[in-house]
């Protein structure tokens, strides 16, 4: 049901923890919502982002995830956790999108420099090292490019949400980031490598 909203102005409101926004959302203070999707659109954003959805499909996604908060903020068990929650219900929701086949599907992966999501393709993108990056997270495969993306979102999840997100043991984390980053170097070296080695 959605919560009936009141408008309430707290300036401290930012420090408010995930749990103490949540409640205050679920009792109908509008700040308490705007505060959090300032807090956690673009990790949202990213999430959805890092299925290759198009921007349109991304945003529906984005859009349908806040929904689901609004239709459960009464339901939420630990609202602390309120962060893998968002990004358990994005991967979700972003799933059904791709089994109803409704996004197209590019000939090669489309990075958008102006999404401010922080994700790894966008680190320093206005230099040849930025651009190996971004090549070369395009070949990685999809369980890397979503652990990293995870890996780097803002505000931080913890490994447990993470855990939580992708349907791995915590333990694992670990191991597979530091195996995704080897591949990521290598395909920065690769692609870094000057290709005319020619000689007379």
């Amino acid at each position: 049901m959605t919560p009936n909203i009141r408008v309430a102005y707290d300036p401290l409101i930012e420090d408010l923890t995930h749990g103490e926004l949540l409640t205050r959302a679920a009792a109908g203070e509008r700040a308490a919502w705007d505060a959090l999707v300032d807090r956690f659109d673009r990790m949202v954003w990213s999430v959805a982002r890092g299925f290759r959805l198009d921007e349109a499909a991304a945003s529906d996604v984005a859009q349908t995830v806040w929904l689901r908060l609004i239709e459960n903020v009464d339901r939420i068990q630990d609202p602390e956790r309120l962060p893998g929650w968002l990004v358990t219900t994005c991967r979700r929701e972003a799933m059904k999108v791709l089994k109803r086949g409704e996004r197209d599907i590019p000939s090669e992966f489309e990075y958008d420099i102006e999404d401010e999501s922080p994700s790894i393709e966008s680190m320093l993108i206005e230099d040849e090292e930025s651009r190996a990056v971004m090549e070369a997270f395009g070949e990685l495969d999809e369980e890397c490019r979503q652990l990293l993306r995870l890996l780097t979102v803002e505000p931080a999840l913890s490994y447990e949400e993470i855990a939580e997100a992708v349907g791995r043991p915590v333990g694992s984390l670990g191991p597979t980031r530091g195996r995704c980053i080897e591949r990521l170097k290598a395909g920065i070296s690769r692609i870094k490598r000057p290709t005319d080695d020619s000689s007379v």
